[in-house]
């Protein structure tokens, strides 16, 4: 019997070769989006879904289980990007940056646990960042909802494997994907102490998005991953120098970490 997959953000991106993958390996791939309508090429279902709206989220969950009778896996993936000085980044814009990055995969996880429960099997993978790892400049606010989520995995992971079930946080490096097009981007201030600085990172984020990792490649990693009998609880993938910065993190000291950020950003 196939397995059953839920994953949120499917419609592009990471989310969008996941599902596709996974599909032509036999799976049974259902993937969300707010408009799934909108969606003409997916090659699996989209279901709407958002992250935001409980009641959402749970429609989504009952009707998978009324069509597939099951969820054997979880992939949240459904996330936004967010720039900006922390000083001049709208609090309201932090709140809705949490509201998707880390209270909407709660939910989901909320929403599914009662099923995989039943079923004494699932697995939920949460997709976190490397970013997650550290305080970026100007991308602090992204760094926190990612790190919090790598968190709060942890203490699931705990509570939820009495039953049978697994938590994994999987951190991404820079893939090629249109992440920066729906990030929220603060707006950059004429005569700001910030404007130059700010303006010079976004510029190297943007770039580096557009020649990142392959997401194909992370998709093969996944699938290994869901196939592994005793996976691990956290994975970081992407290219070696920014999964080599976490390992720097833990054996530098923080002062001398934090100017290897600067002088890589060139604050």
């Amino acid at each position: 019997m196939s397995k059953v997959v839920l994953i949120t953000g499917g419609s592009s991106g990471i989310g969008k070769a996941i599902g596709e993958f996974l599909f032509h390996k036999g799976f049974t791939v259902y993937g969300t989006s707010r408009n799934p309508e909108k969606i003409v090429n997916s090659v699996f279902p989209l279901i709407t879904l958002d992250v935001r709206s409980v009641e959402s989220i749970q429609q989504a969950v009952a009707k998978i289980i009324s069509l597939s009778g099951r969820i054997d896996v979880v992939i949240n993936n459904a996330g936004v990007g967010i720039t900006g000085p922390i000083e001049e980044t709208p609090t309201n814009e932090m709140r809705n940056n949490f509201e998707t990055n880390f209270f909407g995969p709660i939910e989901v996880i909320k929403a599914v646990l009662p099923q995989m429960r039943e079923q004494n099997l699932g697995l939920i993978i949460n997709i976190t960042s490397i970013a997650g790892y550290m305080g970026l400049p100007y991308r602090g606010i992204y760094s926190a909802s990612k790190g919090a989520l790598e968190l709060v995995s942890e203490a699931i992971s705990i509570e939820v494997k009495p039953f049978g079930i697994n938590i994994v946080n999987i951190a991404p490096g820079e893939f090629a994907t249109d992440i920066a097009s729906h990030r929220y981007h603060a707006p950059i201030i004429e005569g700001s102490v910030y404007k130059t600085p700010y303006e010079n990172t976004l510029g190297m984020m943007n770039s580096h998005m557009h020649s990142g990792e392959d997401p194909n490649d992370f998709a093969k990693e996944v699938y290994y991953i869901i196939e592994d009998k005793n996976p691990k609880l956290h994975y970081k993938i992407g290219a070696f120098m920014q999964k080599f910065s976490i390992v720097l993190k833990r054996i530098l000291p923080d002062r001398i970490y934090e100017s290897m950020l600067m002088n890589h950003y060139k604050l």
